[in-house]
């Protein structure tokens, strides 16, 4: 029951965001909470999904996910890592290219870069973090650095880390991961 309160919930907050762009010019709405989510059980931590929404700060990331149809996929077994980044993260993209990337035309290009956010079948805590190439879900390889107390992975810090999922490990980043193949800037001519 708890699964399927948060998926309704977040193909609830897709649809708000599919019904902001109705026009070509119009802003969407990526602020948009999820209030119908249910808890775990004290001491039990949610799927991925659930803790990312219980957060607080990963709306346009539940909107993206539910967009480009990837919510039940984070809500399986597991194990995987995220590497999560923030509201704030989204809201730093180039002006009009979160629109463009929710636009259901785009699903393909959305869902790359979202897995591009994804280890599968892995779960890679901080103490298992180290420098070096790591295989995303999207296929594409992500670098990792590490230097001093900093840690980036594709050039995005890694501001938190080791928020536990019953299906695996989010690590929160300061800013959205595009793919090296992935011409965002194609969107944003459109």
């Amino acid at each position: 029951m708890r699964k399927r309160n948060t998926v309704i919930a977040l193909v609830a907050s897709a649809s708000l965001i599919f019904a902001a762009c109705g026009g070509d010019d119009d802003a969407v709405d990526t602020t948009t909470t999820v209030t119908e989510t249910t808890e775990a059980p004290a001491g039990e931590p949610g799927d991925i999904v659930e803790v990312a929404v219980a957060a607080g700060s990963f709306s346009t990331l539940a909107a993206a996910l539910g967009a480009a149809g990837l919510v039940e996929t984070l809500q399986g077994e597991g194990p995987f890592t995220v590497f999560a980044p923030t509201d704030d993260a989204f809201a730093a993209l180039p002006d009009g290219l979160l629109d463009a990337l929710l636009l259901p035309e785009n699903v393909e290009i959305l869902t790359q870069i979202l897995l591009f956010h994804v280890v599968s079948g892995a779960e890679v805590t901080s103490d298992l973090v180290t420098a070096g190439d790591v295989q995303m879900a999207s296929g594409d390889t992500a670098t990792i650095v590490i230097e001093g107390e900093t840690i980036t992975i594709a050039d995005a810090e890694i501001a938190a880390v080791d928020v536990a999922a019953s299906n695996g490990v989010i690590h929160v980043i300061s800013s959205v991961m595009v793919p090296a193949g992935v011409d965002v800037t194609a969107l944003l001519a459109g």
